[in-house]
């Protein structure tokens, strides 16, 4: 067993000082506009590896290479650069008159003060059904910048309410990693643990609409006409159709770039040689998102390996006595986990022993625990400016020709925030139940 070392967790600290810390001073103190964009996340990080890899000098740095390597290898990180690649080749394929269709075309079917909505209530659905939040906003978020530009809605209004609706179903899936991770590390069926996390969802998702709606229902938006082609919304029809009856993200994505491609040729808007190119630079557009899931796979792979992780771990079990606090103590030990991981399912792998200990000792069920671990996971991922939710909303916008920062979009965030108010309030007023 590794010796708990909270000198371990130093790196960490030093990359919040450096990407949110500077962030906010050349944002709100020196008043730069864009300010945050003068933190590149990348060095950030690299420098919080530099000082990780300054730390421990009892290994040498080929095996702190090691070390890293086997933390890059891991399945889930694998994973996720996939999708960040097969994702941003589909952007590059469907292109922006694409989305435009899509977004004009909806916007002929409902008035356009409840766009922002619609965008919604789609995300929640087809996030529910594929059960990942980074492929919803892959694949939703080009039709929030369309319908932004049209109604004059603020972009990270609609950007953000997209993001906050993909981490429905993220939470909530039967197929979603975080739902499988927190189910089998705390030994519960994964219905029973629906049953409960959905009590927690729905509210937080209604109220959300709510919340939407009395923000743009106000708002003087002139009818919007645009002219929109039929046959280039199919891609998105046909992901969106896939999503929502659950096929792999994979497939999904795969689906809108063979048909995508095969529309933008058939109707001659492109020649192939610039199809490729558009495939190429629109995966080349996912390259910071990328690179950022590696730094931190790394990263992490240190800290754990020194120690750090099995120092916070026993900090928050010591902290939280009681009940309420061992269920406070639960969601607060996984976020940690998230905010050092940048990683809900990794977050949730992590914290599973200890909160399975936690349960014991304080009399929480285990669909109880696994619900907690889920939901607090993903309301932490669903806000932190360096996740991969946020960095993929921030590239695809961008490569729509829209800039946005973690910032603005985190004002606008109502679902992970009014998530976090029901799972408190649930905690309270569930104190004396084994539920």
């Amino acid at each position: 067993m590794r010796k708990e070392n909270p000198i371990a967790l130093l790196p960490i600290g030093i990359f919040l000082v450096l990407y949110l810390g500077l962030g906010l001073l050349f944002e709100y103190v020196m008043q730069i506009p864009m300010g945050f964009y003068n933190v590149p996340i990348i060095i950030a990080f690299l420098v919080a590896i530099l000082v990780a890899c300054l730390q421990n000098p009892k290994l040498s740095f080929d095996q702190k290479l090691e070390i890293m390597g086997r933390g890059v290898g891991d399945k889930n990180i694998i994973t996720m650069l996939l999708i960040f690649l097969v994702a941003g080749a589909f952007v590059g394929v469907v292109g922006r008159s694409s989305a435009q269709s899509v977004a004009y075309f909806m916007l002929s079917l409902i008035p356009p003060k409840f766009s922002v909505a619609v965008l919604f209530v789609v995300a929640c659905f087809v996030s529910l059904a594929m059960g990942t939040s980074v492929g919803t906003i892959t694949l939703i978020t080009p039709i929030a910048v369309e319908v932004a530009q049209a109604t004059g809605f603020d972009p990270a209004l609609c950007v953000g309410t997209v993001v906050g609706g993909s981490m429905f179903g993220d939470n909530l899936s039967f197929i979603s990693d975080t739902t499988i991770a927190a189910c089998n590390g705390q030994g519960c069926a994964m219905k029973d643990k629906f049953r409960g996390n959905f009590l927690i969802a729905l509210p937080a998702a209604l109220a959300t609409m709510v919340l939407v709606i009395l923000m743009t229902i106000g708002e003087d938006v002139p009818a919007v006409i645009g002219k929109y082609n039929l046959l280039q919304i199919l891609p998105y029809v046909l992901v969106l159709v896939g999503g929502i009856i659950g096929i792999n993200v994979f497939v999904v994505l795969m689906i809108g770039i063979v048909s995508g491609a095969a529309i933008m040729l058939a109707t001659g808007q492109v020649a192939f040689t610039d199809l490729l190119a558009n495939m190429g630079s629109g995966s080349a557009g996912m390259f910071e998102t990328a690179m950022v899931a590696v730094l931190v796979a790394a990263l992490c792979a240190l800290i754990r390996h020194y120690g750090g992780f099995d120092a916070l771990l026993h900090i928050i079990h010591k902290l939280f006595k009681g009940r309420i606090g061992g269920q406070l103590g639960i969601g607060l030990l996984v976020g940690a986990m998230d905010i050092a991981t940048a990683n809900n399912t990794v977050a949730i792998v992590i914290a599973n022993p200890i909160a399975k200990e936690m349960s014991k000792e304080y009399g929480i069920s285990p669909k109880r625990s696994a619900c907690l671990l889920d939901t607090f996971s993903c309301i932490f991922q669903g806000v932190i400016p360096y996740g991969a939710q946020m960095l993929v909303a921030i590239s695809t916008a961008a490569e729509l020709g829209v800039a946005l920062s973690a910032f603005n979009i985190m004002q606008y965030l109502f679902y992970p925030y009014l998530l976090l108010i029901v799972s408190l309030i649930s905690i309270l007023v569930l104190r004396h139940k084994n539920r």
